[in-house]
């Protein structure tokens, strides 16, 4: 569903989802941006890859650590994200109109679950 009401902005859900979770103001550091998006490096570096080429992002050297990169939406990467945005809040709306405040409150809470479990479960892996 995601990916049909952005297609129309030459978005794809990655994208979207990346560019909702890059700090509009500050950017987001590269090694924080796989962890809160529950990708693995390698899948993340290819998203990443083809917002730089969209020019939807920047990379900067980090001022904190000069190991890691920040990642920085450009004018057209905020203008993607306002999209998304308002794909992602529009779906959760019509969501809750169908089925109800709370039922979709417990539904995104359980989703929000799965992935905890998911991360959990991809760190452990790692060990």
């Amino acid at each position: 569903m995601y990916n049909e009401l952005v297609a129309p902005y030459g978005i794809t859900v990655s994208v979207g989802f990346a560019l909702l979770n890059i700090d509009v103001q500050k950017g987001t550091p590269s090694t924080a941006l796989g962890p809160k998006m529950g990708m693995e490096s390698t899948s993340l570096s290819r998203v990443l890859k083809s917002m730089e080429k969209q020019g939807l992002i920047i990379r900067e050297p980090n001022p904190n650590d000069r190991r890691s990169v920040m990642i920085k939406l450009t004018e057209s990467g905020k203008e993607k994200r306002n999209h998304s945005r308002r794909a992602v809040l529009g779906f959760n709306n019509k969501v809750r109109e169908s089925i109800g405040h709370d039922r979709a409150k417990e539904f995104f809470s359980t989703l929000e679950d799965i992935t905890s479990v998911i991360q959990e479960s991809r760190s452990e892996d790692v060990r």
